[in-house]
């Protein structure tokens, strides 16, 4: 199995998948004036991590069929797994993309890669085994799960999906004491990872003791 520059052992994705799915995330969020993107923030991981579970396998779902298009509100209905739809979706999506530019989707550039993403999400682009579609609705939900999820689950990573938000994480005495409160409540984001690792200190009630961030 792949293993990434962060030393991330990759349990599922392979390297080629690692290398489109980083592509991808960080076009989806990409890295600006705002700060960093998916791939600093360890999406790849977590989406590599969520396809090790049960849900990448659908261990607790039914699947004997019929497998019949239901609606929006009837959520999944694809005979894959989301362990196969990505597989699939990856490398058929790199075989388009071969075809059509003479590539693979990670080494396309920027304006081509967002082409084959766009074409994805309103189902253009024609995949033997998987729709587009389908599979872009699922890679872009677990982008933003993996940018702004605890990073106890492998991505948010430095906490950089809750500081572009400016949200405190795990909550601390002070800021449940502040909640009917109008002022804004700004600290350094603490997540329950940083809370195992003994980065962020708790008080006797096992809250996170927040570092205030002052006002610019």
């Amino acid at each position: 199995m792949a293993e990434s520059s962060d030393k991330h052992a990759y349990g599922y994705l392979t390297h080629a998948e690692v290398r489109f799915l980083e592509a991808a995330c960080e076009r989806l969020i990409p890295t600006d004036d705002l700060g960093p993107g998916a791939k600093a923030a360890g999406v790849t991981v977590y989406i590599d991590l969520h396809l090790q579970s049960e849900w990448g396998t659908h261990g607790r779902n039914y699947r004997s069929g019929p497998w019949l298009d239901g609606t929006p509100q009837q959520g999944y209905q694809s005979r894959l797994t989301p362990q196969e739809m990505y597989r699939a979706a990856i490398r058929e999506t790199d075989l388009h993309c071969t075809a059509q530019y003479g590539k693979n989707f990670d080494a396309l550039s920027g304006e081509q890669q967002d082409e084959v993403l766009l074409a994805m999400e309103h189902n253009k682009l024609d995949l033997p085994s998987v729709s587009s579609r389908v599979f872009f609705d699922m890679l872009w939900r677990n982008t933003e799960e993996g940018f702004f999820a605890d990073p106890i689950y492998g991505g948010n990573q430095g906490n950089v999906g809750w500081k572009l938000l400016g949200f405190p994480g795990v909550s601390s005495t002070i800021y449940r004491e502040l909640l009917s409160s109008k002022e804004v409540y700004r600290a350094e984001p603490v997540s329950i990872l940083d809370i195992k690792s003994g980065k962020a200190s708790v008080d006797g009630q096992g809250f996170p003791k927040h570092i205030p961030i002052k006002p610019v």
